[in-house]
């Protein structure tokens, strides 16, 4: 073992020798530009260095560079989510005014046409059960509000009060499967009942198999039943079906959107008076 280490340190020694002696050649042997080989070798190693420790710091700057830029960007993108979410808000809100100031106006417009004394009010329930279709509004008796008294909407007939109490009252809805009011088709003057069905339509019965009726026309209250004043709009005809016997089968579709009903118009004339 202690051969073999001496010829490994011999070998080194004769490996640093030659090195050495490399290195002396190489300082007094001069390229054909004049400069001497080890200057220009050792330039151009430290060169070389240079370059790569040049291009690691600029790789580092950049990515540094591109990761701050990065996060500046997705700031201002979470900023410009906000305030587009803010706008959306903003958007909506106004859009819900000017629907609510749009219904103020019709309704408005429709307590001016019509010559009954009337009251509005605003929708603050809906029926609790879907088996009868009734909605609650905020005027009662000391409104002057009785039972019987028909609810419109610039739309259209609505109903007609069932329960007042002395500041809310409760409507029966024209579609509610035991409500009915006296009809008369618009353009030929042929009569019947529309009857609710619980359902988004309404059934217009006891009108005759050979009646003028066409699908489209408009149906309004004919005032037969002594609630609803005669005039108003019910809706059109959405169906006819003649082979059902003497009478025909006919469907009609409602103008009134019920379930986006807000505020309404009590016809108070000519019950008014009976007021306590």
């Amino acid at each position: 073992m202690a051969v073999l280490d001496i010829r490994q340190r011999t070998g080194w020694l004769f490996m640093a020798v030659m090195v050495g002696h490399i290195l002396l050649i190489s300082a007094q042997v001069n390229t054909n530009r004049g400069v001497p080989v080890l200057e220009e070798v050792t330039f151009g190693t430290f060169a070389e260095v240079q370059r790569a420790a040049t291009t690691a710091i600029a790789t580092v700057r950049d990515n540094w560079t591109n990761y701050v830029a990065l996060q500046d960007v997705r700031a201002e993108n979470a900023r410009l989510k906000d305030e587009v979410a803010s706008l959306r808000i903003g958007l909506q809100q106004e859009q819900a005014l000017a629907q609510q100031s749009r219904t103020l106006q019709d309704l408005l417009a429709l307590k001016s046409a019509v010559q009954l004394e009337t009251t509005g009010a605003s929708v603050i329930a809906g029926g609790a059960s879907p088996e009868f279709r009734t909605m609650t509004i905020d005027k009662g008796t000391g409104d002057g509000v009785l039972s019987d008294m028909p609810v419109v909407a610039p739309a259209g007939v609505v109903g007609r009060i069932v329960m007042p109490t002395a500041r809310a009252s409760k409507v029966q809805l024209l579609i509610d499967r035991d409500a009915a009011a006296g009809a008369i088709v618009e353009r030929s003057r042929a009569q019947g009942v529309v009857v609710g069905t619980g359902t988004d339509r309404f059934r217009l019965d006891h009108v005759p198999g050979a009646a003028d009726i066409q699908v489209g026309d408009r149906v309004v209250t004919s005032g037969i039943e002594g609630i609803y004043p005669k005039g108003f709009l019910i809706g059109q005809i959405e169906s006819i079906d003649r082979q059902s016997g003497e009478f025909a089968n006919v469907v009609v579709r409602p103008a009134v959107e019920f379930s986006a009903l807000e505020t309404i118009l009590v016809v108070l004339t000519p019950r008014a008076s009976e007021a306590p």
